[in-house]
């Protein structure tokens, strides 16, 4: 026999488990300076930066150019063009994706926990946005011993002007 408590307790289980695969995206739409509509992002990103910047994917190793971006410049969020991390702070990680060891400064990046595929790590955002730029671990250079690894496809570089 159903009862009342087990038809509330399954329809609360449903929703937490709702939320849960809905991520950041309703975080984001609550929290963020920019906010859009997963229509208006699909329409103003290529597929690919929308996977990567609203879906949490992760692009191919090696396949950004601005993993061999040597200009002096900017990196910038693709999906809202906040600023992101200096040249001034990338260096060669080795991994195939652009790496930096501090962001330009405490508003431009957020960080939470991620457990996906069975590992834990610290997932990176866009400050202004929520738009997911890939992975900050501790094994990089001084001075912060940080690596922020970043997906290419979810920035865009600026480059300083001569």
């Amino acid at each position: 026999m159903i009862t009342k408590r087990f038809l509330l307790k399954s329809l609360a289980s449903t929703a937490a488990i709702g939320l849960a695969l809905r991520g950041r995206s309703a975080l984001a739409a609550e929290t963020f300076a920019v906010t859009r509509t997963n229509v208006e992002w699909r329409k103003l990103l290529s597929a690919e930066q929308y996977a990567v910047l609203r879906q949490s994917a992760t692009e191919q190793p090696y396949s950004s150019p601005l993993d061999r971006e040597k200009r002096r410049g900017t990196f910038a969020c693709a999906g809202c063009e906040q600023d992101l991390f200096s040249s001034t702070t990338k260096f060669d990680s080795g991994t195939g994706w652009p790496s930096f060891w501090a962001p330009i400064d405490d508003k431009a990046v957020g960080t939470e926990s991620d457990t996906t595929f069975g590992m834990v790590r610290t997932s990176v955002h866009c400050g202004r946005c929520g738009g997911h730029l890939g992975h900050v671990f501790d094994d990089g250079p001084k001075p912060t011993g940080l690596r922020y690894c970043m997906n290419g496809v979810a920035m865009a570089f600026k480059p300083l002007a001569a």
